[in-house]
């Protein structure tokens, strides 16, 4: 089973969903390596950056656009309220980068971000959504680029949109949309809906993605197979554990199950993590980089308090080597972790925050907001 996107076929319907502070470089590198182990491929998508910033030229927008050189496939998730904006982003990052995909973010539940009418607001201005994807795929085109768009069920329960993006995102020409199945309101609270991933996948002919939920291989399974979905989208679940691509590589492809890892192959892991990141960002910046990682890896093992905070503030890699000695390489993987949520979670927002009169009508072509150049919030 693979996934096709315009001309860029995904060998495993999987992909790896921007998370700002996660996703970098040494990530993504971590990712695809172990999909590799079983011959296999995914599609594995940058942080987000800003339209507005990547044009206005800053410097920190552009040191984002770092890749692998294992990266045969460039992807990046991008965020914008302004139509012409997004366009020529979409043109500096296929012709200045070689991004070989796009992805729209019309998800992030973020309040500063939704208060600007961004994210998983601007699906409710349906002909500003409209103008935003045609001008993307325009400039998509012009490089044999796929655009795709991320997106949510809509603001709350009583302002749903996402029928009307997909129907919208097939007619500007997207190579697929993304469905998260929970709305703004809920952020990461709650259960994610497949149902309205399957309503959405009846509705509309190009390529539907799922997201929410997929905390090991089997619910990327089930919920293709309950949804009618294409692929899936996967974030939260592969905190703390690269080898869930693996494990969904073989999923889709009949291969015979690995087994978990145990608590010295976890920090076999943890160890190749912090070495990428020192290898793309320099060992000061890289080992705090590694310390956000250290409880995702640990959930579940018998570590000791003092060894994690320890790990929590490590400075150098012959200081981690020496920490990770401490563990016991033997004990095995707390399965009582499996199927559980990793990650934020946190409660629905009392109200969504939203641009003064946002609800008053649902075209908006002439109500966008300018994002902020340095907007990192993905979702």
């Amino acid at each position: 089973m693979s996934l096709q996107l315009g001309r860029l076929t995904v060998d495993t319907p999987v992909v790896l969903a921007p998370m700002a502070g996660i996703t970098n470089a040494a990530y993504r590198r971590l990712c695809l390596e172990q999909m590799a182990l079983v011959g296999a491929s995914g599609l594995f998508v940058c942080e987000m950056i800003t339209s507005r910033g990547l044009v206005e030229g800053d410097e920190t927008t552009r040191r984002m656009l770092f890749f692998d050189d294992a990266e045969q496939v460039r992807s990046v998730q991008l965020y914008g309220t302004d139509a012409s904006v997004v366009g020529e982003a979409v043109r500096i990052l296929c012709g200045e980068y070689g991004v070989a995909h796009v992805d729209l973010n019309f998800g992030c539940p973020v309040p500063k971000v939704t208060r600007k009418g961004g994210g998983g607001a601007l699906p409710w201005k349906r002909g500003l959504l409209a103008d935003i994807l045609s001008e993307a795929v325009a400039a998509g085109e012009e490089y044999a680029v796929p655009v795709t768009m991320k997106t949510r069920k809509g603001l709350d329960a009583d302002h749903l949109t996402y029928l009307d993006a997909g129907r919208i995102a097939q007619d500007a020409g997207c190579a697929a949309i993304a469905l998260h199945g929970r709305t703004v309101e809920q952020a990461y609270s709650g259960t994610a809906d497949w149902d309205a991933i399957a309503d959405l996948a009846a509705q509309v002919d190009l390529p539907v993605l799922g997201n929410g939920d997929i905390w090991e291989a089997g619910d990327a399974v089930r919920m293709v197979e309950q949804t009618g979905a294409a692929g899936v989208v996967v974030g939260r679940g592969c905190l703390g554990r690269p080898w869930l691509f693996r494990d969904l590589a073989g999923a889709f492809s009949d291969r015979p199950g690995l087994e978990l890892p145990t608590l010295g192959e976890v920090a076999g892991m943890m160890r190749r993590h912090a070495e990428l990141l020192v290898e793309h960002l320099g060992e000061e910046r890289g080992c705090k980089e590694f310390r956000k990682h250290v409880s995702w890896y640990l959930k579940g093992f018998p570590a000791g308090g003092e060894l994690r905070r320890s790990l929590a503030l490590v400075e150098r890699l012959d200081e981690l080597d020496r920490l990770l000695a401490e563990l016991d390489p033997a004990v095995p993987f707390p399965t009582a972790e499996l199927g559980t949520p990793r990650g934020r979670q946190g409660s629905p927002r009392r109200r969504v925050a939203l641009p003064e009169g946002w609800l008053d009508d649902t075209d908006g072509r002439h109500s966008a907001v300018p994002e902020d150049a340095l907007e990192l919030t993905g979702g």
